[in-house]
């Protein structure tokens, strides 16, 4: 049995690539970005703010927890959900680390 291809990479390089991939959608962004923005938990208002259906926005949300930048709390019949501030510090401390690479070649290419 061959190896997954993840296996083949560092554990870092693999969370990079997570992370990456969480904000590859759009509709992700925007609703990290209303969460931000709001800064409180927001209990079923994003289908208007974003303007998807109710299962497209659940589904980002189960990525966004998945991933642990959001969480998300049960109150009545609705979750809510917030940002997950120790694991967006430390998603921000791996991807700074990563994007604030210099290239330090004189003559390339």
């Amino acid at each position: 049995m061959g190896l997954a291809k993840t296996e083949i990479f560092t554990d870092q390089q693999n969370e990079i690539a997570l992370f990456a991939k969480v904000f590859g959608h759009p509709a992700r962004v925007a609703i990290l970005q209303h969460l931000f923005k709001i800064n409180t938990c927001v209990c079923g208002d994003l289908v208007n703010e974003i303007g998807l259906a109710q299962p497209t926005i659940s589904q980002h949300l189960k990525e966004l927890k998945l991933l642990g930048l959001i969480k998300g709390n049960v109150e009545g019949t609705s979750v809510c959900y917030c940002i997950d501030k120790e694991n967006w510090t430390k998603m921000k401390n791996v991807m700074l680390l990563f994007l604030d690479q210099d290239i330090n070649i004189a003559n390339c290419c």
